[in-house]
């Protein structure tokens, strides 16, 4: 892999992590918010069910998003410290390199196209 490629694609994973951490920590911050609503859905004050499926809905969307925005900072974290340890870029089935288009593309790549397919 070209070493500008790679400086490139380690700015990219930086500010990805920078990004996803913001996420997490607004979400943090929202969690309190959350946990209030779970105790206003709890009480039984002749709440409309409608309103109950909103709050419901919208615990269980934040939810997700925490979830995938951790598994993508797994990601990001996983790919910068295989830069460190010289490994990046090598599919983790099959040893062989993944191509540079597929890294621009997802520069957390783990594995060739073929390898993801299987």
């Amino acid at each position: 892999m070209d070493e500008r490629l790679k400086i490139e694609l380690k700015r990219q994973l930086l500010e990805d992590k920078k990004r996803v951490e913001e996420e997490l920590q607004s979400f943090e911050t929202d969690k309190s918010f959350i946990e209030d609503s779970v105790g206003e859905l709890n009480s039984v004050d002749q709440q409309h069910p409608a309103d109950t499926g909103t709050e419901m809905y919208e615990r269980e969307k934040d939810i997700t998003f925490h979830v995938r925005a951790e598994e993508e900072l797994h990601e990001i974290d996983n790919a910068l410290r295989k830069m460190e340890e010289g490994t990046y870029g090598i599919c983790e089935r099959t040893g062989k390199p993944i191509p540079d288009e597929r890294l621009k593309a997802m520069p957390t790549a783990r594995y060739t196209i073929e390898a993801s397919q299987s």
